[in-house]
């Protein structure tokens, strides 16, 4: 398979290519893969503007217009299922394997939303809950909030876009979004598909790869009701600073822990936490990163976790046996590595892993006794690195879980339906997974953070109630 020299980007629902700008490298061989257009801060205005013109339009669609949109793309993904899977195997670096996976997901998260606007339900409350108010009842129900922005990362360029533009869709919102530079093609090819809806009104979408320097516009213009962010901590809540009146929904990042009791399944286990900290070279934010076992088990479980470590077949992404993939970019990889040697030097244990070839192709790394303040414990590796601690007290792992800036997910191998319970009061975190890992996630879930992994919800329900207001309709009768 061959990917096109350029790509457009799209325009108020149509394809332009006013230059080709960005250069978007395979990030395994580091040739140039394709080039597509950077939007200028004067087409991010044009776009602007287009989404506030259909933002009447939009809101007018009927449902079944909408759901027919959405099952449009359903379709054609399914279609386009290996070009897409393929284009994050370049562009991303992502194993084919994962890449497939996230095609999927794509797939399903549109899906969903087709399903889910059916169901945009209101309703009808009494209000005479006392004499005043007698003879008064109430309807409300959910209107779209209007031009919305989008900027999106580059470790989930089809789902996390995904998870952005179907519920907009779905609730009739028009929108701009900024892809990552580094991954902007699935992006552009999900446009490419809405184009081909004659039903959505001109201004619906706008896909536009910009530089970060180029794109205040989708964070300060206050034609813009709500921005969507996925990305980095420090990015994020900066954004959020500048966003003025608007609503604004982060997805930020995460050191996501694990624990592993002295009664789970061992191999069960051995096999979710490898998974969870090395798929896709521990790109994601509730990639597993620090492994904290029950000191009954930890020896046994921590020679079982670097011997199958060390297993992890590493190299081209599109060979169908790769399971560890580069990194997004030399400079990422440099970073993660000087994180482990700097542990190293404060005297935690490598056990596996550490070394940095052909620029960005960092080894799966396993650490242990890492001391608190260095940054492999503290902050989010975003790589393939894990480190290991050990506990004996149920209570305390607890506490250590909670022992961080971020909040996102964390998983909890046990068989105790009491400490099942209490891991689900106590800890301070969006969403806690029973014997799996961190890193898992259904599309219809409400998924997000607390502390510094971010603010409000995804998941496609959750998303429409985000991108809607409510609207309330108040009758007195006699």
């Amino acid at each position: 398979m061959k990917l096109k020299d350029t790509y457009p980007l799209y325009l108020n629902n149509k394809a332009e290519q006013p230059n080709t700008d960005l250069a978007v490298t395979d990030k395994y061989t580091g040739d140039i893969a394709f080039r597509t257009a950077l939007a200028t801060p004067d087409v991010i205005e044009e776009a602007i503007a287009g989404a506030v013109r259909a933002t009447e339009p939009m809101a007018k669609l009927a449902s079944y217009e909408k759901q027919d949109v959405l099952l449009h793309c359903v379709a054609r993904f399914k279609e386009r299922f290996d070009e897409l899977a393929y284009a994050l195997c370049v562009e991303a670096g992502k194993p084919i394997k994962d890449a497939e996976g996230e095609v999927t997901r794509l797939i399903d998260t549109f899906r969903i939303a087709a399903e889910e606007l059916v169901r945009n339900y209101g309703e009808v409350q009494p209000l005479d809950i006392s004499a005043r108010a007698k003879g008064y009842m109430g309807m409300w129900k959910r209107v779209p909030i209007g031009p919305c922005s989008f900027i999106s990362p580059f470790n989930f360029p089809l789902n996390l876009a995904a998870h952005k533009i179907a519920p907009a869709i779905a609730m009739g919102c028009p929108f701009v979004m900024k892809p990552a530079s580094k991954t902007p093609l699935g992006a552009i090819i999900m446009g490419e598909v809405l184009a081909e809806c004659d039903v959505l009104p001109e201004g619906a979408f706008s896909i536009l790869p910009a530089s970060r320097d180029g794109a205040d516009l989708f964070t300060t213009d206050e034609r813009l009701k709500l921005l969507s962010f996925t990305g980095s901590p420090g990015v994020g809540w900066d954004l959020k600073a500048k966003a003025g009146k608007k609503k604004v929904i982060l997805e930020l990042g995460g050191n996501a822990a694990v624990v592993i009791d002295k009664d789970a399944d061992l191999d069960d286990a051995l096999e979710r936490v490898v998974f969870g900290a090395f798929y896709q070279s521990g790109q994601s934010c509730i990639g597993v990163q620090r492994i904290l076992i029950h000191a009954a088990i930890y020896d046994r479980f921590k020679a079982m976790l670097v011997e199958k470590t060390k297993t992890l077949v590493a190299g081209d992404p599109k060979d169908r046996d790769t399971f560890i993939g580069p990194m997004i970019s030399e400079d990422e990889a440099t970073r993660l590595k000087g994180w482990i040697d700097e542990a190293v030097q404060a005297g935690a244990t490598l056990l596996c892993g550490g070394g940095l070839s052909r620029g960005n192709m960092l080894e799966a790394t396993l650490l242990e006794n890492v001391p608190e303040g260095a940054k492999a414990r503290d902050e989010e590796a975003f790589g393939p690195l894990a480190i290991l601690g050990r506990f004996d007290d149920f209570d305390a792992v607890l506490n250590e879980v909670n022992n961080s800036r971020f909040g996102l997910q964390a998983g909890i191998f046990t068989r105790n339906l009491f400490q099942m319970f209490d891991a689900w009061d106590r800890l301070d975190v969006g969403g806690i997974v029973i014997n799996d890992v961190p890193s898992y996630r259904v599309d219809n879930m409400p998924y997000g953070g607390v502390k510094d992994s971010g603010l409000g919800r995804e998941g496609i329900r959750f998303a429409m109630e985000d991108m809607s207001e409510i609207r309330n309709l108040i009758v007195r009768r006699g």
